[in-house]
């Protein structure tokens, strides 16, 4: 089938996004160090005085119920648990990255970050189980950015979903990522890479996002990061928490069994364990964003 959509367009508005902050240059590869520390994530906040001042008010929000005040960045940032503070860094300075509505999923305002945040919590849920060492800390990280392509990719996808839609349901395409490839010439996980590229992104979220879809395509070295990505991906949407049309719409790659003790009821628990950390985050983010109106 001939694509409905010019590839070389969609690279055009890849190589016009603006370069990432600081800080979230900074934290992405402090993340993707093996033995990185909380104070390195300290000492990403503290120079920053709007940052500090949001995480500090988090801290404090009646969601946390704190008799005594936080009045330190390092016990506040303790006290949180880092991937609350990355998830505030990440959200605080994207822009509308995370935030604007995907139409061409039919995915309302901020469906992409919540969607992204629960991923991120099952992901690093999914990395206790690993069988084998890997770089289990990127997992959370890798979780929260594998969907990035779909904030470029909506809008020119918005005028071919229709169709698409309708050939998933007849069956002549046999799910969304071979939809989007045929219509576009590209998908959104590869949108993403690219996005990752332009970005400088580690080598490893590169991977994961290029893979998320197709795990057991990646390069040894990076699949057993691109397969918790998966399965965390697989997670939110079981949860109900996906960007809008695509929702169950992928198959899952079972080669996960080579790299994570997964059952029926581990899976279970990683559920309950990332609903649990997804509505204290987003209660907390929620409070952040109530600071800046």
């Amino acid at each position: 089938m001939e694509p409905r959509i010019s590839s070389d367009d969609i690279r055009e508005t890849i190589a016009k996004l603006p370069i990432l902050s600081p800080n979230v240059s900074r934290l992405l590869q402090v993340l993707s160090t093996d033995d990185y520390e909380l104070d390195d994530v300290v000492n990403i906040v503290k120079y920053d005085a709007a940052l500090t001042a949001k995480v500090l008010k988090v801290a404090n929000s009646p969601v946390f119920g704190l008799v005594n005040p936080v009045t330190t960045l390092d016990r506040a940032i303790s006290y949180l648990g880092k991937w609350i503070v990355i998830s505030i860094i990440l959200s605080d300075n994207t822009g509308e990255l995370f935030h604007k509505p995907l139409e061409g999923y039919d995915g309302g305002q901020n469906a992409l970050w919540r969607h992204d945040l629960f991923a991120a919590f099952s992901s690093s849920e999914v990395a206790r189980l690993a069988k084998h060492d890997f770089e289990a800390e990127l997992a959370f990280t890798a979780g929260l950015l594998h969907d990035i392509g779909k904030f470029v990719f909506s809008p020119f996808w918005e005028k071919v979903v229709p169709e698409a839609l309708g050939h998933i349901e007849e069956g002549s395409m046999a799910d969304y990522l071979e939809a989007e490839r045929s219509l576009t010439g590209m998908d959104h996980a590869q949108i993403g890479y690219e996005m990752a590229r332009h970005w400088d992104f580690p080598e490893p979220l590169q991977q994961a996002i290029l893979y998320h879809h197709t795990p057991q395509q990646a390069p040894e070295e990076f699949r057993a990061l691109a397969f918790a990505a998966h399965l965390g991906d697989m997670c939110a949407m079981m949860a109900g928490c996906d960007t809008g049309n695509d929702g169950m719409q992928y198959p899952l790659d079972d080669g996960y069994s080579e790299f994570f003790d997964l059952t029926s009821e581990s899976l279970a628990q990683i559920l309950l364990e990332a609903e649990i950390q997804f509505k204290k985050a987003i209660s907390s983010l929620s409070v952040e964003e109530e600071v800046d109106k």
